[in-house]
């Protein structure tokens, strides 16, 4: 029984066969970054897959070795071996040829074509297994400054070195812009992250990756982690915040002032507002790497004494006693 382990390389990476070599890098790191050991600890079905996507990308990332496997199949490995004269000691070559040598086997040592294969395919494995495996992974660094570089890549030319890390910021850092520097090992680099950065920004930092089989260094890529703030947060690329205004202030509207990355601002709080609807304070919001500045909304929430003084409590009273506002009163005609 024939026994090829043939691997369709473009279907493992989710790419047809006339995918550009951009298009099966972009398939392989989204594959990666899903089926990665670190990221699936214990899970040996996702460690096969990531073996068989790094081999997939390893040989339909390298010219040479894409195009022999377009040309000759399942048969592609046997196809690039070097030819050779026939050697006169037998050992574990029944025929007698080194892997890959079709123009001197002896055919007739053979009962059909299957065992030529399956013989010929455990010569070349053989031979094979002494080379490094995919996958090998970098070193976990953390440095003091926040940078997380506890990250694993291929060792193949096929993801060129390249790196993958997180930096944890600050909402005020990432929204002004920063310095870090970066301790990766051998060397200390001094990395600018551009004012505007969100969390899960990207940030490529030429030739600072890993170095691969072929002495080419990759890059290395940040992405972005904000940390929490206590009155802004980031949604998207919008800045939001939470305003408490009084019973009083949402009923007959008020001037108030709100914090906003610039400093406070006064801003009229229209009568009738409702808890939860938005103010938009236009301007005055997340500035983008271009410096172009987006909107910050201010939900309000209207808030509740949890005390009341005795007078206050007679003037709630009174406004109860002569209300005329009923917010249920369409309760009315609610039915299941």
């Amino acid at each position: 029984m024939a026994a090829t382990n043939f691997r369709d390389y473009y279907a493992l990476l989710g790419v047809n066969k006339n995918a550009s070599a951009d298009d099966i890098k972009k398939a392989y790191r989204r594959l990666a970054r899903k089926y990665h050991p670190d990221l699936n600890p214990g899970d040996k079905t996702a460690e096969a897959k990531f073996k068989e996507i790094t081999e997939a990308n390893e040989v339909l990332s390298d010219t040479e070795k894409r195009s022999q496997y377009d040309r000759f199949g399942q048969y592609w490995r046997q196809s690039e071996q070097p030819k050779s004269n026939p050697r006169s000691t037998a050992g574990n070559n029944p025929s007698n040829t080194p892997p890959g040598d079709f123009n001197t086997v002896d055919f007739g040592q053979y009962n059909n074509f299957d065992d030529f294969v399956n013989e010929l395919l455990g010569r070349f494995n053989n031979n094979a297994s002494n080379s490094n495996p995919a996958g090998a992974k970098t070193s976990a660094k953390t440095s003091s400054d926040g940078f997380n570089t506890n990250t694993t890549t291929s060792s193949s030319s096929s993801v060129g070195g390249d790196r993958e890390a997180t930096i944890s910021l600050s909402l005020t850092e990432a929204y002004k812009g920063v310095q870090k520097s970066f301790n990766l090992g051998t060397e200390t680099i001094k990395v600018r992250i551009p004012g505007g950065a969100k969390a899960g920004s990207r940030i490529r930092v030429r030739g600072k990756g890993n170095i691969n089989n072929y002495k080419q260094r990759g890059d290395l890529y940040l992405t972005v982690e904000l940390q929490a703030h206590p009155f802004f947060r980031l949604e998207g690329e919008q800045l939001m915040c939470e305003v408490p205004v009084t019973p009083d202030e949402a009923v007959l509207g008020a001037q108030i002032e709100i914090p906003t990355p610039d400093g406070m601002v006064t801003v009229n709080v229209p009568a009738g507002v409702r808890s939860g609807q938005s103010l938009r304070l236009r301007g005055k919001g997340w500035a983008n790497p271009r410096g172009e500045r987006g909107d910050q909304l201010a939900k309000i929430i209207i808030a509740t004494p949890k005390t009341v003084t005795p007078n206050e409590r007679e003037l709630y009273e009174k406004i109860r006693a002569t209300r005329t506002f009923d917010p249920r009163n369409h309760f009315k005609q609610v039915s299941l």
